[in-house]
């Protein structure tokens, strides 16, 4: 191996493991605690690399493999962990009670947006002065708004009077 591929190892492999006995683990061999050096020829009889996976431990551990398959299976399962990892971010829309049909079409546009974007929207309609004494108009505009965003996310629950403010969350369709 040339000193360049050296410097961009992340792992020690055969000879640069320098302790004195190893476990050995491995699809391929018997396991269990050895002289490295007797790790080191089990591994080229299998005509496979040694490579260091815990040196913290103790004895430290040591894997019989094929290095360029150990990196690949390791970079593999780097690209799995991100891809089923998403930051879910709430994005909040206010509404009113006596909103307009024209800001509540630029309302849902928005909200759309952020469905599209795979984020929950939090809808919330502040209930004033005589609105607290008619709540059910509260409810019919969060009904009509998740109605119009029915094609992009769906409500997690029904719309809920928490005091004097009407919570519904939207998460996106998949």
């Amino acid at each position: 191996m040339s000193k360049l591929q050296f410097n961009k190892r992340k792992h020690l492999i055969n000879q640069d493991i320098k302790f004195p006995k190893v476990r050995v683990i491995g699809d391929d061999s018997q396991g269990g605690v050895m002289n490295t050096s007797d790790a080191i020829d089990l591994a080229d009889s299998l005509d496979k690399d040694l490579i260091l996976i815990s040196e913290n431990a103790n004895p430290p551990i040591v894997k019989i493999e094929d290095y360029n398959k150990f990196l690949y299976n390791q970079e593999k399962s780097e690209k799995d962990r991100k891809k089923n990892y998403s930051k879910v971010e709430i994005k909040e829309i206010q509404l009113s009670c006596n909103i307009a049909e024209n800001d509540l079409n630029t309302k849902s546009k928005k909200a759309k947006e952020f469905l599209e974007d795979a984020n929950k929207v939090k809808c919330v309609i502040q209930l004033k002065g005589r609105q607290k004494g008619m709540p059910e108009q509260g409810e019919l505009v969060m009904i009509k708004f998740a109605d119009m965003l029915s094609e992009y996310g769906i409500p997690e629950a029904m719309p809920k009077l928490d005091g004097s403010k009407w919570l519904m969350m939207l998460k996106p369709k998949k």
